[in-house]
């Protein structure tokens, strides 16, 4: 039934608007990824293009979101003292079951990070 992310900026109480995710495949039989999308997230925290992966396009493997973390606080005026103690985080994570849907949210702070699979 598709991929899709969502991203809440925990700080300030609200959608992460305007950060940058990146989409990456993992080469079946190796540590190589490949890119598949770079996308800014929308005012709901959302890919703005809906699903990353249609439902008849995902397939099962190994993929990696990119959430751009440092950038985005940033550019909200937080006063981030270098190096920061996060700056891009990685979620690598298995799709086993294609025909289902695969949610991956990410609640996120300048410190602190949690995701699971959601609905």
């Amino acid at each position: 039934m598709g991929l899709s992310t969502h991203v809440l900026d925990t700080m300030h109480g609200c959608p992460a608007k305007g950060m940058e995710v990146t989409l990456y495949s993992q080469v079946m039989g190796s540590e190589e990824y490949i890119l598949i999308k770079n996308f800014i997230l929308s005012s709901d925290g959302r890919n703005p293009d809906g699903l990353l992966f249609e439902h008849d396009k995902l397939k099962a493997g190994n993929y990696r979101l990119r959430f751009n973390v440092k950038a985005y606080f940033k550019q909200r005026g937080v006063d981030l003292k270098e190096p920061t103690f996060l700056d891009k985080v990685n979620l690598d994570f298995g799709v086993a079951e294609p025909s289902e849907h695969y949610h991956v949210p990410l609640l996120v702070s300048p410190w602190s990070y949690s995701t699971y699979r959601g609905s």
